[in-house]
C-alpha cells in the first residue's frame, strides 16, 4: 500500500509519529518494522546508488543500499519515504516497481521480495492550498452551527470534524501533484492519500495539555514538584500555535513560556523540595515586553502553601535564554 500524507507546512512530527503508531500496530520490534528515509538525501541522480547500493565494481558495493538492506531483514516493514517530493526522478522510478510488482532489485541484482511490506509517503506539495481549503470550511462549519443555534434547531453540529470535497482534490490537489510527480502510473499506485489539516482550537487545548502533563510528571519524578495550571493558562498557550510549524509549535511555546521559567526558578534555588507551583495568567501592568510596551498577558508562577495560600515567585530572567538549561 502506498500512502501520501499532506500535512500544514514542515508539520513533520504528525506524519511521522501516525507512521510509528502504524508500525508499532503491526510489529513487536519497532526497530525493525519502521523504516524511515529521508528522501532530500536523494536529490541528485547519483545518489539512487545509496538507496538500492552501488553496482558490483563501484565504490560502496559491498555496504549495500540503505532501503534494500534494512528491507532484506524485515520485508513487512512500515517504510516512511519523508518529503518524497525532494527525489531525484530516479528514485521514483525504483519506487514505481516497488510499488506495482512488491519487490526490489538491489544493486548486486538480487530481488527483495515485499509485498507485505507498507509504504507511507509525506510531501508538503500543495500544504498552503490545503490549509487555506481547511480554514475555509472550518469558518463555514462554525457559521453553519451558529445559525442552527439561534434557530434552536435540535441537530446542532458540535464537532469540529471537516471533510475535504471530492471536487477540490481533483481540481486543486490533483494538478498540483502531476505537476509535480510528472506521472501518472506513479500517482496511480497510491492506494489513499490522507490530508494534514491545521489544528482546530481543541485540538490544540489537547496538544498543550500534553505537553504540560508530561513536565508536570518530569518535575514530581526528578524534584518531587506539583505543578497545576487552569483553564486559562491552556488557551493562553494555545494562541502559540504557528501553522506553518505544527505541533512543534505549540511544544516550542511550552518550553518557552514555562519550562524555561521552571528552570530559571529551579537555578535560583526558589523552589523547595516538595512544593506546590500553580499556573495561572497574568494580564497585570506588569506585563510588558523589553521595549516598556503592553506585552498582552503573561504566565504567572505561584508557590502553593500548605493552608492554600500562594506566593508569586519573583523570577529573575535569565541572562541568555537561549542557554537556558531545561528543567529535567
Amino acid at each position: 500500500m502506498a500512502q501520501t500524507n499532506h500535512p500544514a507546512p514542515h508539520s513533520m512530527g504528525g506524519k511521522t509519529e501516525l507512521a510509528k503508531q502504524v508500525a508499532r500496530y503491526m510489529h513487536k520490534d519497532v526497530k525493525k518494522g519502521f523504516i524511515r528515509m529521508d528522501m532530500s538525501e536523494f536529490q541528485e541522480k547519483h545518489e539512487v546508488a545509496k538507496f538500492i547500493g552501488s553496482p558490483p565494481g563501484y565504490v560502496g558495493h559491498e555496504e549495500g543500499g540503505q532501503l534494500t538492506k534494512q528491507l532484506k531483514q524485515c520485508p513487512n516493514a512500515v517504510v516512511l519515504f519523508d518529503e518524497v517530493d525532494k527525489a531525484h526522478p530516479d528514485v521514483l522510478t525504483i519506487m514505481l516497481q516497488l510499488f506495482d510488482e512488491g519487490r526490489l532489485t538491489d544493486g548486486k541484482g538480487k530481488t527483495i521480495e515485499c509485498k507485505d511490506a507498507i509504504f507511507i509517503m509525506t510531501s508538503n506539495v500543495a500544504s498552503d492550498e490545503i490549509a487555506h481549503h481547511a480554514l475555509q470550511l472550518r469558518q463555514e462549519a462554525q457559521e453553519q452551527s451558529r445559525r442552527r443555534l439561534a434557530e434552536n434547531l435540535n441537530d446542532v453540529q458540535t464537532s469540529g470534524k471537516i471533510t475535504i470535497s471530492k471536487q477540490f482534490k481533483e481540481d486543486v490537489i490533483r494538478p498540483i501533484l502531476k505537476a509535480q510527480f510528472r506521472r501518472d502510473e506513479f500517482l496511480g499506485r497510491i492506494n489513499e492519500i490522507v490530508y494534514f489539516l491545521p489544528f482546530c482550537h481543541s485540538e490544540l487545548i489537547q496538544l498543550v495539555s500534553k505537553e504540560l502533563n508530561f513536565w508536570a510528571k518530569k518535575a514530581k519524578q526528578r524534584h518531587n514538584i506539583t505543578l497545576q495550571w487552569d483553564r486559562p493558562v491552556l488557551d493562553l498557550l494555545a494562541g502559540g500555535y504557528n501553522l506553518h510549524y505544527g505541533a512543534r509549535s505549540i511544544k516550542h511555546e511550552v518550553e518557552r513560556r514555562v519550562v524555561n521559567q521552571l528552570a530559571a526558578a529551579y537555578e535560583q534555588e526558589l523552589l523547595p523540595k516538595g512544593c506546590t507551583l500553580r499556573l495561572s495568567v497574568d494580564g497585570g501592568a506588569e506585563s510588558k515586553d523589553q521595549e516598556g510596551n503592553g506585552a498582552g498577558p503573561s504566565l504567572r508562577l505561584d508557590i502553593v502553601g500548605a493552608d492554600s495560600s500562594s506566593r508569586k515567585l519573583d523570577i529573575r530572567p535569565p541572562l541568555n535564554p537561549d542557554e537556558m538549561a531545561y528543567f529535567h
